[in-house]
């Protein structure tokens, strides 16, 4: 593989690797922080990438668009839709057990997906939206455009990852962790469970929204297939526990070495005769079990477990 074909794939790499690293650092959030089972994430991660792509597009024939608005501007609504979805999603099943809210979940990110396909005039249905600008195109050429978007995408997750890493060390924190550890007891002291947990929600489908945004403004075409459970939802939930649920630096690590297993054993498979190559997505989900299993098995609690905050450190804050 020559040099340039090397940087590309780096690039690449690290730009989906990121992207999937603030999903995860969502994740965390709701699951990690507050025990909430969400399996809808492909559901929130679509609601950003449409929102951003209609909002920045140029104009288009068959579907609302043409706005032409930045791209903050775009992340921006992107972020607010999909609180407002989250939030109401949350004050009808938050309060669900973990494997109810699941089932719940699933079936909404569906329900989304479907609205997507069928929307014609809003979505341009299986066809997708494109004409979406990346931020910077317009100074950026070639490879140095290239190299500002992955700093760029980097940047949401320094910015996601401190976000999260503050909500974890404040008094909501640690009242988010004590109502998911033991919620009788978090009410007997009377902290508002429902409150804490549709918060949580929200923050994360907030930033779960602004990874899709980020992939649609790389891609600069969206459509239904991007928004595949297995490629988003089951994704996600196997970085984030290989990582380490409840670690905000083992969510990214996560990220970055499942992400790595993946986008390689798909340049692997090009060299496979061609009767195995048909079979490559299921000997990649393959991989991505036993690894997930090997994790599991010498580490319980992923590779960088959750740590409890030392006593004195509580008693400074």
């Amino acid at each position: 593989m020559e040099l340039s074909g090397l940087f590309f794939y780096f690039v690449s790499f690290l730009t989906m690797a990121g992207i999937y690293a603030v999903i995860c650092l969502a994740l965390n959030i709701q699951w990690g922080f507050g025990g909430l089972f969400n399996a809808g994430i492909a559901g929130f991660y679509a609601i950003g990438a449409y929102s951003a792509a209609i909002i920045t597009s140029t104009a288009a024939s068959n579907n609302v668009g043409g706005f032409q608005q930045s791209i903050f501007v775009g992340m921006a609504v992107a972020a607010v839709i999909a609180g407002l979805v989250g939030w109401g999603i949350a004050r009808l099943c938050v309060s669900l057990k973990s494997d109810y809210l699941a089932m719940a979940t699933i079936g909404i990110a569906e329900i989304i997906r479907l609205i997507i396909v069928n929307e014609e005039w809003l979505t341009n249905g299986s066809l997708g939206v494109s004409n979406i600008p990346r931020p910077f195109e317009g100074v950026f050429k070639g490879q140095t455009a290239e190299i500002v978007f992955v700093l760029f995408v980097w940047m949401i997750v320094l910015l996601t990852y401190f976000i999260s890493h503050r909500l974890h060390k404040s008094p909501w924190g640690r009242a988010l962790r004590a109502i998911r550890d033991n919620e009788d007891a978090a009410e007997s002291i009377g902290k508002d469970t429902h409150s804490f947990r549709t918060q949580t929600f929200v923050i994360g489908a907030i930033f779960m929204a602004l990874a899709g945004a980020l992939s649609a403004h790389y891609f600069k075409y969206f459509s239904p297939d991007a928004t595949e459970p297995i490629l988003i939802t089951f994704l996600a939930w196997v970085m984030l526990i290989a990582g380490g649920s409840g670690n905000n630096k083992g969510a990214i690590a996560g990220a970055l070495i499942v992400w790595a297993i993946w986008s390689m054993t798909e340049i692997l498979t090009g060299f496979l005769p061609s009767e195995w190559a048909t079979r490559s997505s299921y000997m990649r989900m393959l991989l991505i079990g036993l690894f997930l299993q090997f994790v599991l098995q010498r580490y319980r609690s992923g590779l960088l477990p959750e740590r409890a905050p030392k006593l004195d450190k509580l008693r400074r804050s």
